[in-house]
């Protein structure tokens, strides 16, 4: 299971929330099974609905 505060921390490099979404996919496709919503992403340009986003980048990611 990956947490995506873990996602975060490991990737200090990832600077907005459209970076963040391309992790994310990336842990899709990379053999993770679940993404743990455990913090909220605190960057300027995350949505309102960053939990649905992330989710589907997540399972996008997992279908490719």
């Amino acid at each position: 299971m990956a947490q995506l505060s873990d996602l975060i921390i490991g990737h200090p490099e990832v600077a907005s929330f459209k970076e963040l979404v391309e992790l994310v996919e990336h842990a899709g496709t990379s053999g993770q099974m679940f993404l743990e919503f455990d913090v909220k992403p605190d960057y300027r340009d995350t949505p309102r609905n960053w939990q649905w986003v992330l989710e589907a980048a997540f399972t996008r990611g997992a279908d490719t």
